[in-house]
């Protein structure tokens, strides 16, 4: 399994590292089983994320039809005050201190990455992960509508205005789309695709590893639907 973690402009770190480390474990535990990089849209180039101007290089562009698994991060910012409106110039040049996140997230929607995060997943070999806010970056682009996924609680309500099937759980498995909530679901995230898409045994052992239990229940659309409690 090839891994591919999507960097864009105010993109979260701990969003993006969580499953690379997990996945480049999985790649150790497993003999080779498992790669992981770090790409974006344009191509190679140093991505300045959203926490503290910290820079991260991608090292390659985002291949959509490359099989495997491509994993969205979500942005890191300023979540905003109750009915905050960006001003008039925001999301307009580079990356700025403090911007707000969905003002962050909006701005992928002027690159390259929805195309190719389509043409991703229009490919029956890929699946598309993503954590946080990115599930936003999908949706935002028109790309999850009548699916399930979660985000992080405070973008569940604009999640579901785009036309998704929100769950609220820490990961949702809703067959070539994989999701999770918070920022450290990431974790859990990695250590979910490892078991599904190589085995439980490495999982476990990168849990060991990273001395890290996994939380909650992994929806999955199976089985029968809970009467109300």
């Amino acid at each position: 399994m090839h891994a591919q973690i999507v960097l864009f402009d105010g993109f979260d770190p701990l969003d993006a590292l969580a499953p690379y480390e997990v996945l480049y474990a999985g790649g150790t535990a497993s003999g080779g089983a498992v790669s992981v990089e770090l790409v974006s849209a344009e191509g190679p180039r140093e991505v300045v994320s959203g926490t503290g101007g910290l820079v991260l290089r991608a090292t390659a562009a985002l291949d959509p039809a490359r099989g495997g698994v491509v994993v969205v991060p979500g942005a890191s910012g300023r979540v905003g005050e109750p009915g905050e409106v960006p001003d008039h110039d925001a999301g307009a040049g580079e990356w700025q201190p403090d911007e707000l996140i969905p003002v962050l997230l909006g701005r992928t929607l002027a690159t390259e990455l929805p195309a190719l995060l389509r043409a991703a997943m229009d490919d029956p070999e890929v699946t598309v992960g993503a954590v946080c806010g990115g599930s936003l970056v999908l949706a935002m682009a028109g790309l999850l509508e009548g699916r399930r996924a979660t985000t992080h609680h405070l973008g569940l309500d604009m999640l579901d205005a785009t036309g998704v099937h929100v769950v609220n759980a820490r990961v949702v498995d809703d067959g070539d789309l994989v999701t999770g909530a918070g920022v450290t679901s990431g974790l859990d995230l990695g250590l979910y695709l490892l078991e599904r898409e190589v085995g439980p045994r490495i999982a476990q052992a990168v849990e060991e590893l990273f001395a890290y239990e996994r939380r909650g229940t992994v929806w999955r659309d199976h089985g029968p639907a809970p009467a109300a409690l």
